[in-house]
């Protein structure tokens, strides 16, 4: 007498624990019969180990309703009453009544819509990957942030039928990474108030789905948010929320990672050295970070974007000698298919380079962003970026040849994009 491997295969794709079983069970045999069921853990675990390889008929009928298939498919031989074929609607009907004691609740097993199972959270996730790849390539765009909302909206459709607690719980982590996604999106063109809709409404997913690290993309991003915003105290409280969060304390990656986003934020505050000890302490967290598999939304973070979030929280502390060489390293680091991230590394590297008065070199490097994101549309956060390098120019060279070749090529590439 073997293990039913069928069944645990089975009850595994559906996110289904014994007593949950049980309770699927007894729930089935109450919309047949009108009345509880009294299927118990312990006749579950008899299904599993192999004790019960022909169940009676009221546990068969159970069974095929939470399934959704006849109970051969579930390694099990049915009873002589249940041996027929299953396309006779007449018999099956007349099985029902004996099976259940009522021939008034046999309800057809087609009509029944199929349980959601892990298999289907697998498929619905496979559409971040492609949203991730826009992202890094192209950066935020109005597209993409439709394109995640109707993953979410995909994900949300899939909870309004049977699923174990698992699996919902799985549905609510994917609802809320495709409605980060949007809010990213919406982040990285600077349409902030439509990013903190998305935000919140993620937030409430990540609430309902328990899921630490899903917590953690939403902290992570409201703190982008509050920086773009320039509310510094609610950038610093986000990615302060990061960092107390059990994800962060149990890997360094995500310790790092909330570290840089609180030294991002202490450097506007005029507290540069609590952002350089914060900085400090992100690189120490990186470089303790073991080699394991993370969510695939974290494929942006390592040395190279420490890096360029490091030269930024320099030059924002006035250690422009040290940004320049925090972004020189972040292009050595950044990979090539992450051309708005290294795009934005070359803006700050020119921010630096203007701060030191190499003001020939600041708009070479300045005018290399633009080379990079080869002609598609800027995203208004990296439009923000050059914005900055433009006012800070004219303020300090506004009359050099430099200054005046940079501003003739920002306005071509400007109407451009």
């Amino acid at each position: 007498m073997g293990a039913n491997a069928v069944l645990k295969s089975r009850m595994k794709e559906l996110g289904l624990t014994q007593d949950e079983l049980a309770g699927r069970m007894n729930a089935a045999l109450a919309e047949i019969t009108g009345r509880p069921g009294d299927v118990s853990d312990r006749t579950v675990r008899n299904l599993l180990n192999g004790t019960s390889r022909r169940p009676i008929g009221r546990t068969c009928a159970a069974l095929e309703r939470v399934f959704s298939c006849r109970v051969e498919d579930l390694g099990f031989s049915a009873p002589r009453t249940m041996q027929h074929p299953q396309e006779d609607p007449v018999r099956r009907r007349a099985f029902l009544a004996s099976a259940t004691g009522t021939a008034a609740a046999a309800v057809p097993l087609v009509a029944q819509r199929r349980a959601v199972g892990m298999s289907d959270v697998a498929r619905a996730a496979a559409g971040m990957n492609a949203l991730l790849d826009a992202d890094d390539h192209r950066g935020g765009h109005a597209q993409l942030e439709r394109d995640a909302l109707r993953g979410r909206d995909a994900v949300l459709a899939l909870q309004q039928r049977n699923a174990s607690e698992r699996v919902r719980r799985a549905l609510y982590a994917l609802a809320a990474e495709y409605t980060g996604m949007a809010a990213w999106s919406c982040i990285d063109v600077r349409d902030l108030d439509q990013g903190l809709r998305h935000l919140n409404e993620a937030a409430t997913y990540a609430g309902l789905s328990q899921d630490g690290l899903t917590h953690m993309r939403v902290w992570v991003s409201l703190s982008a948010l509050a920086y773009q915003r320039g509310n510094w105290p609610e950038a610093l409280a986000a990615a302060q929320a990061a960092q107390a969060s059990q994800e962060a304390r149990r890997d360094p990656f995500f310790d790092s990672l909330s570290k840089i986003r609180t030294a991002l934020a202490y450097a506007p505050l005029g507290d540069s050295r609590s952002a350089l000890r914060s900085l400090g302490s992100a690189q120490d967290s990186l470089a303790k970070a073991p080699e394991r598999e993370r969510p695939r939304w974290t494929a942006f973070y390592g040395p190279g974007e420490l890096n360029h979030l490091g030269a930024i929280v320099q030059n924002r502390s006035g250690r422009h000698t040290h940004g320049e060489a925090m972004a020189h390293r972040a292009l050595t680091r950044i990979p090539p298919a992450f051309r708005r991230n290294r795009a934005m590394v070359t803006i700050q590297l020119a921010l630096a380079q203007l701060h030191q008065g190499d003001i020939d070199q600041a708009t070479t490097t300045a005018s290399e962003a633009f080379t990079i994101m080869d002609n598609n549309p800027l995203p208004g956060r990296m439009r923000t970026r050059i914005g900055d390098f433009h006012r800070d120019l004219f303020h300090l060279a506004p009359s050099t040849a430099s200054a005046r070749e940079w501003a003739d090529r920002m306005r071509d590439e400007w109407s451009r994009a």
